[in-house]
């Protein structure tokens, strides 16, 4: 698969394939944190053979005191931002990387629904954080469908951020 096929509606299966092969090629490690996707993302990457050789953990960290005692997300931005925002994923990927000692995190936290949207913050509203390298960049996302859709959607634009973020890093 190139880049280009990653960046289609690919399956989850097929861009964590693409994922390991690219870590494994760099010889890079990867972790996950995540909220809304209750485990979806490192499920995928670990449903690939081999993937032991680059995946190093995931935390669920689902309640706010998680996302401060495990990840060190602040206090004061799960206050002033709430736990699904760009700032609370940019720190639960950094928190992710330096919790698993990875070469690589990559963070989700959401509304999946059907329930829980305001108009600020609507059901469908996901964001993806990377920490790659010295980057951490965070991506938001406005899904629509069921639950189930909009998890599944925010599984595929991790893995595809982390897929762009990857190919940047110099191996």
């Amino acid at each position: 698969m190139t880049r280009a096929e990653a960046t289609s509606p690919a399956s989850p299966v097929a861009l964590a394939r693409l994922l390991g092969r690219l870590l494994a090629g760099r010889s890079l490690t990867v972790s996950v944190a995540e909220s809304c996707t209750g485990g979806m993302v490192g499920a995928e990457i670990t449903g690939i053979a081999g993937s032991s050789a680059y995946f190093k953990g995931g935390v669920i960290a689902y309640s706010n005191e998680v996302k401060r005692r495990l990840l060190c997300v602040p206090a004061r931005v799960l206050q002033s931002k709430g736990a699904v925002s760009a700032e609370t994923v940019a720190a639960m990927a950094a928190g992710a990387k330096r919790l698993f000692n990875s070469d690589c995190a990559m963070s989700v936290s959401g509304i999946a629904g059907p329930g829980g949207g305001t108009k600020k913050k609507p059901v469908g509203l996901v964001y993806v954080g990377i920490a790659a390298g010295n980057n951490v960049r965070s991506f938001e996302y406005r899904f629509r469908g069921s639950r189930r859709e909009i998890r599944m959607q925010a599984v595929r634009e991790a893995l595809k951020r982390m897929i762009e973020e990857v190919e940047e890093l110099r191996g």
